[in-house]
């Protein structure tokens, strides 16, 4: 069980002290917790967050095709809870010009790299003028890690022993000949206690509040997600919003193929991220028993419009809050499920492959030229 809130690391400020202003720019394509981490630790160096999120064009010019369209990634930005503003369509290259528009004192990215179509950093006009931080890139997930997820639909990506066909599909997915970019690749996420922690800020139930419940995979957390949590969210004045997440051999027995795509630990992130999400159960049951209920002082429980499979022993998973009158199927307005987003990759995955092994070409060749230029300086230095 994991509580759920806004950032309880932002910094004390003085309340004389003009706010510290904080862009942040990507494409954010399939928003996963990696870029969530991101936006926590730079909304922690400062006051207010502002992101810019590109367009398809700009995306499609300098990388290659987006998974989502850009009306999907800006609302799956907007629900990222660290996230105070975005601005749609920002520039691809971050300039002075850019920061100073939205009064920005600084702009914040990960320590990896981003490259022009023409291979020149992204931040460099920034980086000159002193007005650019970096944070921490968190290890163990990648846009191109869960695209290869999707492409094989293997477990592997379960287990840190990946199988033969897994390690292939790694070297033909994003390997260029002459070796690893350090920022492209797949690499075993491990969860920590201190990064749950990190992602969840422990705020209960206050008087008053509406106490909901909903449960599932919530499996390559994405815009249908949102789009149903946002609307269950507004169900009430004060909602306390409490997500079951069912372990991976639970979902895999209701989903089939190899599902899940992203295992409990990545799973258990993405939805804390999520700014209509106060809690997290890990590990939650298939059905929503009557212990469940008491034990929370659930007032409403909610699911979609999505097909419900019985549970094993044949019973509906949601006959109890029924007997009780508080079930309540929620429309999203949103068909979109993750069977969907695998489709769309598999319909591109000539393009996906492209996309990559052009990113970390250009990756490598920044890369062996900053080794190249450090081992000048330590000739020089001996």
């Amino acid at each position: 069980m994991i509580r759920n809130g806004h950032s309880g690391s932002t910094p004390e400020r003085d309340p004389g002290r003009r706010p510290i202003r904080v862009w942040c720019d990507g494409c954010y394509d399939m928003v996963h917790y990696g870029h969530s981490n991101q936006l926590r630790q730079a909304r922690a160096m400062g006051d207010y967050l502002i992101v810019g999120v590109h367009t398809d064009e700009e995306i499609s010019r300098h990388k290659g095709p987006p998974v989502f369209t850009q009306e999907e990634r800006y609302k799956m930005v907007r629900a990222i809870k660290w996230v105070d503003e975005i601005v749609p369509g920002a520039p691809y290259v971050t300039t002075l010009d850019t920061l100073d528009k939205h009064n920005c004192d600084f702009c914040v990215h990960g320590n990896d790299i981003t490259l022009t179509v023409d291979g020149k950093d992204t931040y460099e006009e920034v980086k000159k003028a002193g007005r650019y931080r970096e944070c921490q890139r968190t290890q163990g997930v990648s846009t191109t890690d869960l695209v290869g997820r999707m492409l094989l639909m293997t477990k592997a990506h379960h287990s840190i022993e990946a199988t033969l066909d897994y390690q292939q599909h790694r070297d033909n997915f994003g390997k260029d000949p002459r070796g690893r970019s350090p920022w492209t690749g797949v690499s075993q996420f491990l969860q920590t206690s201190q990064k749950i922690m990190q992602f969840a800020s422990g705020k209960d139930p206050e008087p008053g509040d509406t106490i909901i419940y909903v449960a599932g995979a919530f499996d390559l957390f994405h815009i249908g997600h949102i789009d149903f949590l946002e609307k269950v969210h507004s169900l009430a004045s004060k909602p306390y919003v409490i997500a079951g997440l069912h372990f991976d051999q639970e979902v895999n027995h209701y989903k089939r193929k190899n599902y899940p795509i992203m295992n409990i630990h990545e799973r258990t992130l993405s939805v804390l991220a999520c700014r209509y999400v106060s809690e997290v159960v890990i590990g939650a049951p298939y059905s929503v028993t009557a212990d469940l209920i008491d034990h929370f002082k659930v007032d409403i429980v909610c699911h979609g419009k999505t097909e419900v499979l019985p549970d094993k022993d044949g019973s509906d998973p949601y006959g109890e809050p029924k007997r009780r009158g508080i079930f309540r199927t929620v429309d999203s307005g949103n068909n979109l499920t993750t069977d969907d987003i695998v489709q769309r990759i598999i319909k591109n995955r000539l393009e996906y492959e492209a996309r990559n092994q052009k990113k970390e070409a250009k990756e490598l060749a920044v890369y062996e030229a900053q080794q190249r230029q450090e081992r000048i300086i330590e000739g020089e230095e001996q």
